[in-house]
């Protein structure tokens, strides 16, 4: 019987022999090894490109839209030399949202008004650009003369001034302010509405309205009224002429001044109201449909009737 071999006790370290791998999986070891290296460095250089050139973009939008949105309007000089902030206007210029448009004794100038007309700036002028939107063309005349020529639908064009604000319902006209605030508004086509906090003056074609700082618009009259009707209406507005000033108004209107007495109503009391509507209707004859208990209460609706009628006179 053959003796059995003892088996083989525990391999103390570093008695393992050493065998060499054969060549092709060195070489795989090898490639795969520079890939896993070459891998996050291109990667890591990929996304700094690519950040790069998404800031890029970025700023390249930001700008062009920044150019493209600024609002601002054109300005042509008419005579002198107009300046818009510090700047002269030689031929042509613009003027930007928040910047003054100025003009001295002998200078004047015309802003186009975006692509719904144009206002004209006479000498000794100061003008601001407030908005310059789609919707919404305002400007501010602090001092000076302007006139202005708008095709476009209601309310879309304003001018504010210390004493109120001209609203465009489609028109041209002539507005002027003074040092104190005060201001003249005169309508060649068209109507303006002169507002200031709830207060209303709705001038036509032909007519003319004032104003006055802390006190807003006036009554509007027609150029062609008398002296004395002028002259006594502006005493009712501005001066607290009462009951005498309107007695002289009352005298003196005519069939197209039922303009000026159709805003007087709103803008007395009880007693003196139906004097104004007595007179109304004595030169124009209450239409068919307008009651007169909703006149003298003021009724909205009824004066926006009588106000249509009576505009064919007008």
């Amino acid at each position: 019987m053959r003796d059995k071999k003892p088996p083989p006790g525990p391999i103390e370290p570093g008695q393992l022999p050493t065998v060499s791998a054969p060549d092709p999986i060195w070489a795989a070891i090898v490639t795969s090894l520079d890939a896993n290296t070459r891998r996050p460095q291109l990667w890591r250089w990929g996304w700094q490109w690519a950040a790069a050139f998404s800031l890029l973009i970025a700023a390249g939008m930001f700008w062009y839209s920044t150019r493209r949105q600024a609002p601002g309007w054109e300005v042509v000089r008419l005579d002198g030399s107009p300046s818009v902030g510090s700047k002269r206007v030689a031929d042509t210029g613009r003027i930007a949202v928040g910047e003054w448009l100025q003009t001295d004794a002998s200078s004047r100038a015309r802003i186009g008004i975006g692509e719904i007309g144009s206002v004209e700036v006479e000498p000794n002028s100061r003008v601001r650009l407030i908005a310059a939107t789609p919707n919404e063309h305002r400007i501010a005349l602090i001092r000076g003369e302007i006139s202005a020529v708008v095709s476009a639908p209601p309310r879309l064009f304003f001018v504010d001034t210390p004493s109120s604000t001209a609203v465009d319902l489609g028109c041209a006209y002539r507005m002027n302010t003074d040092e104190s605030g005060s201001g003249l508004l005169h309508v060649s086509l068209g109507w303006v509405s002169l507002e200031w906090k709830g207060r209303e003056s709705l001038v036509p074609a032909g007519a003319s309205c004032r104003t006055r700082p802390g006190k807003g618009p006036g009554t509007p009259y027609f150029d062609d009224a008398s002296t004395a009707l002028q002259q006594a209406l502006s005493n009712f507005d501005f001066s607290n002429g009462g009951s005498a000033a309107l007695t002289i108004v009352r005298s003196e209107s005519r069939m197209r001044d039922t303009l000026t007495l159709l805003h007087l109503l709103s803008r007395t009391g009880t007693e003196e109201r139906l004097v104004v509507f007595n007179r109304m209707v004595a030169l124009a004859p209450l239409p068919d449909g307008i009651s007169r208990e909703k006149v003298l209460q003021l009724d909205k609706d009824t004066l926006s009737r009588w106000k249509q009628e009576l505009s064919s006179n007008w």
